[in-house]
């Protein structure tokens, strides 16, 4: 397979496998701890939940029903993603049978778990070490940081630091079972382009295996809809988040997977921006601008 300008997802794991693999979503059923402090203000879950999602279901429906509506019989086999809320946020005993659980079925190829860098735990994160032994599964932490920069993360609410976001790098780096997945936050209030390509830099130096990037969206219910009604917030037009990407992506390796380049919320739930545009088409668009300048991930670093 020839490579391609962008180490996606679909190409990373299709390598990886032999064959496409997808992603399920699946919902533990509990809240992000944050919510208990406001929330982040940009963060409406529902806008980014799968429809049989809506209602709910235990585990094991959730993937029968996520099989038939979501995967849309293009792939075999999938991860197991637990991208609602703060996936690492129950106690043990709960997680611990809902992943055992999931991990049997033979079209699972393992575990992506969304969760906040205070909560990633080093006793957590050796029983689920031992419980993946044996496996052959894969696990993939994905740790929501949006942004390095301090003034960023209190503005958003996130209540957590960059310093938590590094720690819990290191404390995962200490079992060699999971790869680390970095989440990052385009077009915050008050951050300049430079600002975020510093954040994806310090990010790269740290030594993560993905990374999802995304575009603030004004999300119907949130505190960022409100300083947007009040034209405190003014979202990034489509063209000006291409040119940032064409930045970005000849700035990060090669071997780092990137799983998303643009957040696509429900259209019922999104305020602003809208692009009025397919995601395949934004892809195509991005691709080719990459192409008629020779520009591909990794091709800005010294080798």
């Amino acid at each position: 397979m020839k490579a391609p300008r962008i180490r996606s997802f679909s190409y990373h794991y299709r390598e990886k496998f032999g064959e496409p693999v997808g992603k399920l979503p699946l919902d533990l059923g509990h809240s992000c701890p944050n919510r208990r402090y406001g929330g982040c203000i940009f963060c409406a879950a529902p806008a980014f939940s799968p429809g049989y999602l809506q209602e709910k279901r235990d585990i094991s429906s959730q993937i029968i029903k996520g099989k038939e509506l979501f995967l849309h019989k293009r792939f075999k086999k999938y991860f197991a993603y637990f991208q609602q809320e703060t996936a690492t946020a129950q106690p043990s005993s709960q997680l611990f049978p809902v992943f055992e659980m999931v991990l049997t079925d033979p079209e699972c190829v393992g575990l992506i778990l969304s969760t906040r860098p205070d909560y990633v735990i080093e006793q957590f994160l050796a029983e689920l070490a031992a419980l993946l032994a044996g496996t052959g599964k894969d696990c993939l932490i994905e740790i929501g940081l949006q942004s390095v920069h301090e003034k960023s993360l209190a503005f958003l609410n996130r209540n957590h630091s960059y310093d938590d976001f590094i720690r819990a790098c290191q404390t995962i780096r200490r079992y060699e079972k999971f790869e680390i997945g970095a989440h990052l936050l385009f077009g915050i209030p008050g951050e300049t382009q430079a600002d975020m390509l510093f954040s994806v830099n310090e990010v790269v130096d740290i030594g993560v295996d993905a990374f999802k990037f995304h575009h603030l969206q004004i999300l119907r219910t949130t505190r960022m809809a409100e300083l947007y009604e009040q034209g405190k917030v003014i979202p990034m037009a489509m063209e000006d988040y291409l040119d940032l990407l064409l930045d970005i992506i000849p700035m990060v390796p090669k071997s780092i997977v990137i799983h998303r380049l643009w957040a696509t919320a429900h259209p019922d739930m999104l305020i602003a921006p809208r692009w009025r545009i397919l995601a395949a088409e934004l892809s195509e668009m991005l691709r080719q601008q990459m192409a008629e300048r020779e520009l591909s991930q990794g091709c800005h670093l010294s080798s």
